[in-house]
């Protein structure tokens, strides 16, 4: 009995040269009325699905191949006989290899097109058809992506050469077979997984009882965040300017802790409406600065930690101008991201064979922002932390009220404190750092810290703390190094003790109720 294929694709990237192929081997193709159209304006012979199952369809085609003899014949195990004979006496051919991809519906969710568009747009035979022949897998082929059509015809080929005949009942590679039927479960379960989402959109559920994430592989890594491991970059589909979308132009692959550093830095200047720059290396910014040209602001903040700026990753929120790329040009830097690069300042980076140049595109920011964090045994979950403070959202609690200055600059520096990991402290003045505390154990030495990173600048800045004072002494360290003005969250236990040493120094001092943790 002849071999056949079913071919039912929303994609149809190669397909027709596939069914040319299919065909010239001796297998009977199967399709649906779009496809079938397609390859029959090819030249080839097409068997429509309604042909089989004696139906043209129904409810706008919203079913057509949900019938036993589509069904029947991929869930037959060959050499059953008892499946034999029910396949005789009801008349169904069996169907050796499906090739099907489905609807775009994670596009259309993602461009927000109208609901009734998105609801068409489920598939439901295309997802039926794939798990049928993915469970048949040791008897049937399954091909959900035209990247694998070339692979396919070429393992029947090698199968016909050395077998003479198709006629075999499972006459391909099981362990092939197996392959592909893995790759179509993952596949169907993503579609479902994104499904499900929409629907928790929908019902405006932010924390459902299971959570289903689905991501893509974009990238194996050379290695994990030490040589000894392993590892790869996978991302999701999303609209959002971001290092899972950008676009790599120049230099070595992106390694696991580039993609961190990268993520960190980008995630930062977006925060930023001026034209903005941030260095980061682990994942904390030793310099960040806003002014009016974007190369001002890469100027100021590598000068904040020029020496902790070896080997840096540098966002910027505008686009590279040649002037940026030539203070760029003397350092040692492992990758720079930005919307774009201007053309000569490509060509000058150019010249750095290693360093990793991404651009994004103009810059995008996704409403709907959720964060994860893999713990053992589970993964904590939470949404983005957006929130936008401004002088309203101030509360004086000293006697002295902040400077018009000096609110910009506490505005500025609790931007920039969201970014650092707790504990933490920044000073700033003027829109740029000129200390930053990161990761400490306790407030007081994150303040410690930043006044030594500082090397003297930090006389007449501000400072941000991502969490309150639990003692007085961290405002004791500030005003030692000429703190004018503090921002902090407040509610200590001690906040009366902490107001009062801010009076005894004349430091203004501003609470904003939000704590910046970040773990």
């Amino acid at each position: 009995m002849a071999k056949t294929a079913l071919i039912s694709v929303y994609d149809k990237t190669g397909v027709a040269d596939f069914a040319k192929e299919l065909s010239s081997l001796g297998i009977e193709i199967i399709s649906t009325s779009g496809t079938a159209s397609l390859l029959q304006k090819n030249g080839i012979k097409v068997t429509q699905v309604s042909d089989l199952t004696k139906h043209k369809g129904i409810l706008d085609g919203r079913v057509k191949t949900l019938h036993p003899n589509i069904f029947g014949g991929i869930l037959s195990v060959r050499g059953n006989k008892n499946h034999s004979k029910e396949l005789q006496q009801n008349k169904i051919k069996n169907i050796d290899i499906v090739a099907v991809n489905l609807y775009p519906f994670e596009e259309l969710m993602n461009k927000n097109a109208p609901l009734k568009e998105q609801i068409e747009n489920i598939d439901i035979g295309g997802p039926s058809l794939i798990r049928a022949a993915a469970k048949n897998y040791k008897d049937v082929i399954v091909v959900v992506d035209p990247v694998d059509y070339a692979l396919v015809i070429e393992k029947i080929k090698t199968y016909k050469q050395k077998n003479s005949s198709l006629k075999k009942a499972n006459f391909f590679d099981e362990k092939f077979n197996c392959h592909l039927a893995a790759k179509a479960f993952a596949y169907t379960a993503r579609y479902d997984s994104i499904i499900n989402r929409f629907f928790n959109r929908l019902n405006d559920i932010k924390f459902p009882e299971i959570l289903n994430l689905t991501f893509k592989k974009s990238q194996n890594l050379r290695y994990g965040e030490n040589p000894h491991q392993q590892a790869a970059f996978y991302t999701y589909f999303t609209n959002e300017s971001c290092v899972g979308t950008a676009k790599q132009l120049h230099g070595k692959e992106l390694s696991f802790n580039n993609i961190l550093d990268v993520d960190s830095a980008f995630e930062l200047v977006k925060d930023f409406d001026k034209p903005a720059a941030a260095v980061i290396k682990h994942t904390n910014p030793s310099g960040v600065a806003s002014a009016e040209k974007i190369e001002d602001a890469y100027k100021k903040a590598h000068e904040t930690d020029p020496l902790s700026a070896f080997g840096c990753i540098i966002a910027l929120n505008r686009n590279c101008n040649i002037e940026a790329a030539r203070l760029m040009k003397p350092w040692f830097i492992e990758a720079v991201i930005c919307p774009d690069f201007d053309k000569a300042a490509l060509e000058l980076l150019k010249t750095k064979k290693d360093i990793r140049l991404l651009e994004t595109g103009t810059i995008r920011k996704c409403d709907e922002c959720f964060e994860y964090k893999k713990v053992n045994g589970g993964l904590l979950y939470q949404n983005c932390s957006h929130i936008v403070i401004k002088e309203k959202g101030m509360k004086v609690v000293t006697k002295r009220k902040p400077t018009k200055d000096e609110i910009k600059d506490l505005l500025f520096a609790w931007v920039v404190n969201k970014h650092v990991k707790s504990n933490s402290v920044v000073f700033a003045k003027d829109n740029v750092t000129v200390g930053i505390g990161a990761g400490q154990m306790s407030r007081v030495d994150a303040v410690k810290i930043a006044v030594e990173k500082s090397k003297g600048r930090c006389k007449g800045s501000v400072m941000s703390s991502d969490a309150f004072f639990p003692f007085r002494d961290g405002v004791d360290e500030a005003a030692k190094a000429g703190v004018t003005a503090i921002i902090q969250p407040g509610g200590s236990i001690r906040d009366k003790e902490v107001i009062e040493a801010a009076n005894e120094h004349n430091i203004a001092m501003v609470f904003t109720g939000i704590r910046l943790f970040r773990h």
